[in-house]
């Protein structure tokens, strides 16, 4: 029997996510932040914290970060800085910024990872999957052939062949290599 060490799915099964985020409390929170939302609090903390928080890239408007309890190898959140749970409430300007990053980052995703596709979704609501339904963020999964293996569906369990703090260190060093036009 193989072992599977997926040490960071813990907290997120035993339904403590929350107490397992790194404690980082921003000098200044974005105005309609919530201070419970890790989104807001990985908006409001300056760049010296975007390692222990998994922040691979900000824009005036959006931020990059590391889901840390991924479906999959690399997967990623797109969000705007600001706490909104609809999108109605996301300017033009924002909407764009968003769609944007999601673009560069499937780009610099299947660079840096060799994927061969993305399911990019975004959970509008709790009753439609949403774990933080007052901050909408889209979901980037990368997808290789084969991925889809009998793992999910005879153990219950899904493989992450990387670190989050390793696939961070990549993702980084991608976007550095890729300025922001």
């Amino acid at each position: 029997m193989n072992t599977l060490w997926a040490p960071w799915r813990l907290a997120y099964l035993q339904g403590a996510a929350a107490e397992s985020a790194p404690v980082v409390e921003p000098a200044v929170w974005r105005p309609g932040a919530d201070r419970d939302c890790f989104l807001c609090r990985a908006a409001a903390a300056g760049p010296e914290h975007d390692r222990s928080l998994g922040v691979v890239e900000r824009t005036a408007a959006s931020l990059v970060i590391v889901n840390r309890f991924p479906y999959g190898g690399g997967h990623l959140l797109v969000a705007p800085l600001d706490h909104h749970g609809e999108l109605d409430h996301l300017g033009d300007a924002t909407l764009l910024d968003l769609q944007r990053q999601l673009s560069r980052w499937c780009r610099l995703v299947r660079a840096s990872l060799h994927c061969a596709g993305f399911n990019i979704g975004l959970n509008l609501g709790s009753v439609a999957g949403a774990g933080v339904p007052g901050h909408l963020h889209w979901h980037l999964l990368p997808r290789w052939p084969g991925d889809v293996n009998f793992m999910p569906a005879l153990c219950g369990v899904r493989v992450i062949s990387q670190a989050l703090d390793a696939l961070w260190e990549q993702l980084t060093a991608a976007a550095a290599a890729d300025p922001l036009p």
